[in-house]
């Protein structure tokens, strides 16, 4: 539900694609159900999930997550007649215990809990709540929103569909947009794998900018390419060539902390292997994200001047 203010200036959104000129309560657009459907598909909500949604309305994305998929969650939002009637709506379905709602304000929400975060905030709020998501949320949450993506974090899937009873909007089209929280992957990494019949070092910087990661790599202090980098949540993979001796090292694992375990496969001239492998940080680095700037609230206003 597109109905969700920035506390801290008392900005409530108003329907459509604009904030109020006077700041005031205004009413929401709901969400179509086929919408929430395709949001939770996309998302791949499960019974294990914990969905939280911003700017819940009548709680249908949290309702419908818990009775079809079996999970649980809850939703905030400040229209108090929204959240009671969304709460009924939980205890008639007898789902009270795995769906709840708030009469609260997201930027006061804790919503680290979450495996499943859905949202529908104009573009100058989801650039708002942007850093407290990727600070707060753990690597590997789904993040899907309606109309609106993330700015310069581009998503990981989108797409557009035909929504004939969409309430506001000429074409009657809504995008969803799909990301998965990324771990912190930048910094120096160093490890082990016997090369040649002996123990070597290899060691690799990697750059990272939300999702997308680069490396420079060296064997024994000798540089060596590295290609095709790829992190989703905490799965990161990588491939290095030894144009030396035409080697090819393929590398997958996950990041725990300042560690890397996994495997790699080897592929040489003579044969090829499968390893286990472990990478250890030694330098810590910080993500390009973590350095944006985040907009302050006279830009927010001039965003909204029409």
């Amino acid at each position: 539900m597109l109905n969700i203010r920035y506390a801290a200036a008392a900005l409530v959104l108003a329907a459509g694609a604009a904030f109020a000129q006077d700041f005031g309560d205004t009413p929401y657009v709901q969400t179509p159900m086929s919408v929430v459907e395709r949001m939770l598909q996309m998302a791949k909500v499960n019974s294990r999930d914990y969905v939280i949604d911003l700017g819940s309305g009548d709680g249908r994305m949290v309702l419908t997550a818990a009775k079809k998929y079996g999970a649980r969650g809850f939703g905030v939002d400040l229209d108090r007649r929204l959240v009671e009637q969304a709460n009924r709506a939980a205890a008639k379905a007898g789902i009270a215990d795995r769906a709840a709602f708030y009469e609260r304000d997201l930027y006061e929400t804790d919503f680290s809990a979450a495996s499943v975060m859905t949202i529908y905030l104009l573009p100058e709020v989801n650039l708002m709540v942007r850093p407290k998501l990727l600070a707060t949320l753990k690597p590997g949450t789904r993040i899907v929103t309606h109309d609106y993506d993330m700015g310069e974090w581009k998503p990981d899937e989108q797409l557009v569909m035909d929504v004939p009873d969409k309430p506001v909007g000429r074409d009657k089209k809504s995008k969803i947009f799909y990301w998965v929280i990324p771990a912190n992957a930048a910094g120096k990494w160093r490890w082990e794998l016997p090369v040649a019949g002996r123990p070597a070092v290899f060691e690799m910087t990697v750059a990272q900018n939300f999702q997308m990661i680069t490396g420079n790599a060296a064997l024994d202090g000798r540089a060596l390419k590295v290609s095709r980098a790829a992190l989703s949540g905490d799965a990161v993979a990588f491939e290095i060539s030894d144009a030396g001796d035409g080697t090819r090292y393929e590398f997958s694992g996950r990041i725990v902390g300042h560690n890397i375990s996994g495997s790699v496969r080897v592929a040489g001239v003579a044969a090829q292997r499968q390893l286990e492998w472990d990478a250890a940080r030694v330098e810590l680095g910080t993500p390009a994200h973590a350095l944006l700037k985040q907009p302050t609230m006279q830009e927010l206003q001039e965003k909204m001047q029409p």
